[in-house]
């Protein structure tokens, strides 16, 4: 069904395939790949009175499955309670680096950043404007990235080009010709600047090169491309992976996913039809007058007549209902999906029991930490590291410290589930006894414990650590 629909999608020639790749992902990410469908389900005759397959109908009910998956491991990967610090053996690019996350929304950013580029890439624009941070996020269905020959992993330049209408153009100043024709829209960063080029028409030829908007070009100055390129998952060449763009996070449930829609929208039509079931008369049993159902309307018939209603059982739907369930627990597993149940708690359970509940799940976290936290967040703190050697820039009314290209940086995660105090104690007991013996130093264990006591500054901490200790 997945291919049927697919085929059912205009696709444009002069776009890349990736084009048409990402765009089937996003639709079926946001819910919208059964718009191309012309009819809805509950229409099963056309105006000349054929009927109308299962095929060409959009499902009633729509379970977003791809969706789900996409948000739960997101959560575990940047959600309030499991954004990173950025880390470094500086106090003061710590602290910096912190109230960065916080005047800038990163954490908001990242998550947007996350769930857009589960179809397979996306990209983090980075701009210094007045001084001040600011990142967005660019979809990457029109950007094309280029890498240095020397330096692969080191982005060259990356292109946006795309369609829009001529009015749209005209809106926002552009001076255009024909405002009903279609206009080539394209901008290009490099490591000097971002180059805007003046809308050309579709239908002009290929080889004919377009002028440069000196008015909205500006330089930048930065000496790299001030882009972060991330690929979602690593994949093959298939659907939604290539060195461009990684796998799709939801790629291996699409199927089933379509396959539990069309279950559950066959069941509702089931339960309507049960609800109103068909009256069958026998004849010569029709009487003349006009038959209306219902227990206070009596329906009288012939001794050669007869009459009833055609009912449907309960079971179908029942068996519909756990056809589907096994179909989720397939699918949840085949993408790493969270798989846990409410009902299977029988009472709170440690951080490591829920840790084991949801193993898939976060295994799934655990890649995408790789592809936007060591590959995505942390590039971009490198990048803005490198902006402070160029431009002056604050931070919550403070300048920003002194940043060299070789500060060491990292990325400090915070453990997956919170800990129950039976953990915590026997944590602590843990580092108590290593302490002792020799094995670790105050500091380390003082930072292992961080996170989960919110101690910001564990220099600080150790200080006051002292102070009491020596007035005790």
């Amino acid at each position: 069904m997945f291919d049927t629909i697919r085929a059912l999608i205009p696709r444009d020639p002069d776009y890349p395939p990736r084009v048409a790749t990402l765009d089937l992902l996003r639709r079926t990410l946001n819910g919208t790949l059964y718009d191309v469908l012309p009819y809805q389900f509950h229409e099963e005759r056309s105006a000349s009175g054929e009927y109308i397959p299962l095929r060409d109908r959009r499902p009633s009910v729509r379970y977003a499955l791809p969706r789900i998956v996409v948000e739960d491991s997101v959560a575990l990967l940047f959600s309030e309670g499991h954004f990173p610090a950025i880390d470094s053996p500086d106090a003061d690019i710590r602290g910096f680096f912190a109230d960065l996350v916080q005047e800038t929304g990163l954490n908001e950013i990242m998550i947007d950043a996350a769930i857009r580029g589960s179809i397979g890439s996306v990209a983090l624009l980075l701009r210094i404007l007045k001084g001040r941070v600011f990142v967005s996020v660019l979809d990457s269905i029109f950007l094309t990235p280029v890498w240095q020959t020397e330096a692969p992993d080191t982005l060259a330049s990356v292109t946006e080009r795309y369609k829009v209408q001529g009015a749209v153009l005209a809106a926002q100043g552009y001076a255009i010709e024909d405002p009903g024709a279609d206009y080539w829209f394209m901008r290009r960063w490099d490591a000097e600047a971002e180059t805007w080029f003046q809308p050309w028409p579709v239908s002009w030829p290929a080889e004919l090169a377009p002028e440069i908007d000196a008015a909205r070009t500006l330089s930048h100055d930065l000496g790299f491309v001030p882009l972060v390129w991330i690929r979602n998952l690593p994949g093959g060449t298939g659907l939604g992976g290539g060195e461009i763009d990684g796998a799709a996070t939801f790629r291996a449930a699409i199927e089933t996913g379509i396959e539990i829609d069309y279950q559950l929208s066959q069941a509702g039509r089931g339960l309507k039809y049960s609800s109103d079931p068909t009256l069958l008369i026998k004849e010569p049993a029709t009487p003349d007058r006009e038959i209306i159902k219902g227990a206070g309307n009596a329906l009288v018939v012939s001794k050669d007549g007869d009459a009833r209603l055609l009912e449907i059982g309960g079971t179908a739907a029942n068996a519909v209902i756990d056809y589907v369930r096994a179909l989720r627990e397939f699918a949840l597993e085949s993408v790493h999906g969270n798989r846990a149940s409410a009902d299977r708690i029988a009472a709170a359970q440690s951080g490591r029991a829920l840790e084991l509940m949801n193993q898939g799940l976060i295994w799934l976290a655990d890649n995408l930490r790789i592809s936007y936290g060591e590959s995505g967040l942390l590039p971009l703190a490198r990048m803005i590291a490198r902006a402070t050697e160029r431009y002056t820039i604050t931070v919550m009314g403070r300048a920003a410290p002194p940043i060299s290209e070789g500060s060491r940086l990292s990325l400090r995660w915070r453990p997956w589930y919170p800990s129950s105090p039976a953990d915590r104690l026997a944590e602590a007991q843990t580092l108590q006894t290593l302490c002792a013996a020799g094995l670790i130093s105050r500091e380390t264990a003082t930072r292992s414990l961080a996170d989960t006591y919110g101690i910001a500054d564990v220099a600080a901490e150790l200080s006051s650590i002292a102070k009491d200790t020596q007035t005790s």
